[in-house]
């Protein structure tokens, strides 16, 4: 396999990955959280995901 097919399409695994993995942190997240609870819990999860990014 040509190596620049395999490195995009390791790639676009990886984004596909962790965006799947950052929707359902969020659907976890808000499921059981009333209403005036839920920009709590989207700035947490934000923050835990700049974090885990390696940004501040």
């Amino acid at each position: 396999m040509n190596p620049i097919i395999a490195a995009t399409l390791t790639a676009l695994g990886t984004v596909t990955v962790i965006a799947a993995a950052a929707v359902l942190v969020v659907w976890l997240a808000m499921r059981g959280t009333d209403s005036r609870h839920r920009a709590a819990v989207i700035d947490s999860v934000a923050g835990l995901l700049r974090a885990i990014r390696g940004r501040r």
